[in-house]
């Protein structure tokens, strides 16, 4: 039986790409990945994520359809809930914990130092958005 989710990350979606992150600092420093981060006392996973995007981006998120949820850390202490939304309000304002954003397309992600199966996640998150 696994974990709880203890941290959370959003994939969001705007016209076939998804804005990544460059971490500034550890973990993952350096890598391109999903904004997010680590749940607080008395938050629902859903409220992690939503803070966590105000805190580094400054945008507003609803209507958060989960996507995955993935063990990280060489010891797999965290379980990391991954969302993604098409819902979000505001301008980007990176916060000090970030080095750099972009928007790209999933078949982009190849020339990015990126985190561990980050490829695997977008497809996930893209696929819930997908038009039949």
């Amino acid at each position: 039986m696994s974990s709880p989710a203890n941290a959370a990350s959003v994939a969001l979606i705007h016209k076939q790409k998804v804005l990544l992150i460059k971490r500034a600092y550890a973990p993952y420093q350096h890598l391109w990945t999903l904004p997010g981060g680590r749940i607080e006392p008395g938050e629902t996973i859903e409220q992690c994520a939503a803070r966590e995007i105000k805190e580094e981006l400054g945008l507003s998120i609803t209507e958060l359809r989960p996507v995955m949820v993935q063990a990280l850390g060489a010891d797999k202490v965290f379980q990391l809930a991954v969302f993604a939304t098409q819902s979000f309000a505001g301008d980007i304002v990176p916060s000090h914990e970030i080095a750099g954003v972009q928007w790209i397309s999933p078949d982009q992600i190849g020339g990015l130092r990126t985190t561990s199966r980050l490829d695997l996640v977008l497809a996930k998150a893209f696929a819930l958005f997908e038009r039949n």
